[in-house]
């Protein structure tokens, strides 16, 4: 009965036309943004964030709007995958293995179609799934106290640096810079000032969110200049949309256990879409009775994965909402949001603020539909973003980047510093070093030193306090796990040739 209460009180709060009106700009605008190759959810919702502060939203009209964009992201990736065998974002790589080979066998329209319904499978299940098990979790975070939320935060960076990278050590460097960052400003227990270099800018620390849309935004602008701005070019044009319900109905096992698969792996701190897609497409093609047509143009080759990566996008809120880590880049985004609003995510925030829970949760079910819709009869539409010259298309960018952050707070030194961080971002990325973990340290290195010190208080300086409950043990054992066994795993469970082309393309 609880339950149902919820429900409808979140669905009380997102019915209401104006909350339809945002879900429906950011599914739009998501769609768009997932479509472009190399943007992704991370940079569409990164970009909006100084868009909500500027337009005066509040934490509930905010995160339905981003979360919208979040999911419609998801939705688009697939696109310029099948199209221009270029993943939209890195969860979508897998969907290029069979979604190409597909659409130049002429059946661009089926694959585009089996691709949506997963995406609407593997994104609705997942909301059940965060709807189930969020308050299960909720639950059992009240007992957690300091050393059990320091041992989360490590599982956080050592998944990152496992799961979610090809590169352990490049990843845990990553992190210890975001930490360092994390660390500027006034130290609270001393209020003595750290790392400012004598900057009175940097007195209050530097603001997460200049830092995100720096490494996230500003980066594809130095990007597209080092590209001398080519142009985008549809690879394979599409005709009439056409959807074979049968075709569909046949890939519908492969949809469910990618479904399971991916939401399994986005509830994972750090692991996130990509792994999600991964498994759910290696889980398919090892059950698969004609292996040899995976990579060919198999029809569950892109069930699969799309069912996975958008199940992993729901699965990824859950540690968000629930313990305050987020669970992919992109929730990582979403964290810093609630953070700016004063809102900290966790257990409290079940019982003190339902309605933005519940009404996020409600919100997303209609996201869902919304999606469906716009995105198997109206594809062809969202297509024609693909031929947007870049020459066009990232002035806009830098326009939002830019107007965004300085209505945020007034200061040319954050522009600056925004810019700073881009070129980091770009560095970054020219050493195949990823920015995730970065963000991750930025937004957690606080909690993670303040809880630190509270266990150090409570233990009278005893270090073994750290271990001193089975939830923390617990969560030690993960991490370690999580850190080391994929050295392990790699050896067995190698991309196929293809997929590694696939991405270099």
């Amino acid at each position: 009965m609880d339950l149902l209460a919820n429900l409808a009180l979140g669905f009380g709060q997102a019915l209401t036309p104006y909350t339809l009106l945002l879900a429906l700009i950011g599914c739009v605008v998501g769609t768009l943004v997932g479509a472009l190759p190399g943007l992704g959810p991370s940079n569409g919702v990164a970009l909006l964030i100084p868009i909500t502060f500027s337009l005066g939203f509040d934490a509930m009209e905010a995160l339905v709007l981003l979360t919208s964009v979040y999911y419609g992201c998801m939705y688009g990736g697939r696109i310029s995958s099948i199209l221009l065998n270029i993943p939209g974002d890195e969860p979508a790589m897998m969907t290029c293995l069979d979604g190409y080979p597909m659409a130049k066998q002429g059946k661009a329209s089926d694959a585009l179609a089996i691709s949506g319904v997963a995406s609407f499978v593997g994104s609705f299940l997942a909301t059940v799934g965060l709807m189930l098990v969020a308050p299960l979790l909720a639950r059992v975070a009240f007992k957690f106290g300091p050393a059990e939320y320091f041992a989360l935060y490590l599982l956080a960076f050592c998944t990152l640096g496992g799961l979610g990278s090809n590169n352990q050590a490049k990843s845990a460097m990553a992190a210890a810079i975001g930490l360092a960052i994390a660390m500027v400003g006034l130290d609270k227990g001393t209020n003595m000032p750290r790392f400012t270099f004598g900057n009175l800018h940097l007195y209050d620390g530097i603001d997460f969110l200049v830092a995100i849309v720096g490494l996230f935004a500003v980066v594809e602008i130095f990007l597209f200049i080092e590209s001398h701005g080519r142009n985008s070019a549809i690879g394979v044009k599409l005709e009439k949309i056409t959807v074979d319900f049968k075709l569909i109905w046949s890939t519908r096992m492969s949809m469910l256990r990618g479904t399971f698969l991916g939401f399994i792996a986005g509830i994972l701190p750090g692991a996130g879409a990509s792994l999600g897609s991964f498994l759910a497409y290696m889980f398919e093609k090892s059950v698969a009775k004609d292996k040899a047509t995976f990579g060919k143009g198999n029809p569950k080759g892109v069930a699969a994965p799309e069912a996975g990566n958008n199940a992993a996008a729901g699965g990824a809120l859950i540690p968000m909402l629930t313990l305050g880590v987020p669970g992919s880049g992109t929730t990582a985004v979403m964290l810093a949001l609630l953070l700016t609003l004063n809102i900290t995510p966790g257990p409290l925030l079940f019982t003190e603020r339902p309605e933005i829970v519940w009404g996020l949760i409600a919100s997303l079910f209609i996201a869902n539909i919304m999606l469906l819709v716009m995105n198997v009869p109206m594809v062809k539409v969202f297509v024609h973003v693909l031929s947007v010259p870049g020459f066009i298309l990232l002035p806009g960018v830098t326009m939002v980047a830019f107007v965004g952050i300085y209505s945020l707070s007034g200061s040319s030194f954050d522009m600056l510093l925004m810019v700073g961080f881009g070129a980091m971002g770009y560095v970054f990325r020219k050493l195949d070093i990823p920015t995730v973990p970065v963000i991750l340290g930025i937004l957690l290195g606080n909690s993670m030193e303040d809880n630190l010190r509270r266990a150090m208080t409570l233990s009278d300086g005893d270090w073994t306090y750290l271990f001193s409950s089975p939830i923390a043990i617990g969560l030690w054992i993960f991490a370690i796990a999580g850190f080391v066994a994929p050295i392990f795993l790699r050896t067995f469970l190698k991309p196929p040739a293809h997929a590694e082309a696939a991405d270099q393309d």
